[in-house]
């Protein structure tokens, strides 16, 4: 299910760049409209995932990667229906960061949401910000 604040691969991904690199502040995702604090930038480990429930009861899996990049994509794995992209994998091809399903490994691209191995299949992609 893609909202109005969300982007998915075959929309425009201006929402999806990687947010800036503090190391302090709170992550907030582009959602109903606006920005729903979702947890503190200081919780997050860089090269693993956290699944966080959004106020409409959606969820998202939001990621650091190594460089301080934070990431925020749909966290239901739509090969299978689970929620569980944030249990994933962390990588990177052709310079695009990904996101290994830990079910069926499909690789998703944190930035656009595209699946880097079926381009049939995308997840949504949340702005970030953190301030």
């Amino acid at each position: 299910m893609t909202t109005a604040t969300t982007t998915t691969a075959r929309e425009t991904a201006s929402t999806a760049a990687p947010a800036p690199a503090p190391t302090a502040g709170t992550v907030r995702l582009a959602h109903g409209g606006g920005w729903a604090a979702v947890c503190d930038r200081a919780l997050l480990t860089p090269g693993r995932g956290v699944a966080v429930l959004l106020p409409d009861g959606d969820q998202a899996a939001v990621f650091t990667d190594r460089a301080g990049g934070v990431y925020a994509i749909g966290n239901r794995d739509p090969f299978t229906g689970a929620y569980v992209l944030a249990r994933g994998l962390l990588g990177s091809a052709g310079g695009r960061p990904f996101v290994a399903s830990p079910l069926l490994k499909q690789r998703f691209d944190l930035t656009t949401g595209a699946c880097l191995d079926d381009e049939e299949a995308s997840v949504p992609v949340f702005g970030v910000r953190v301030d």
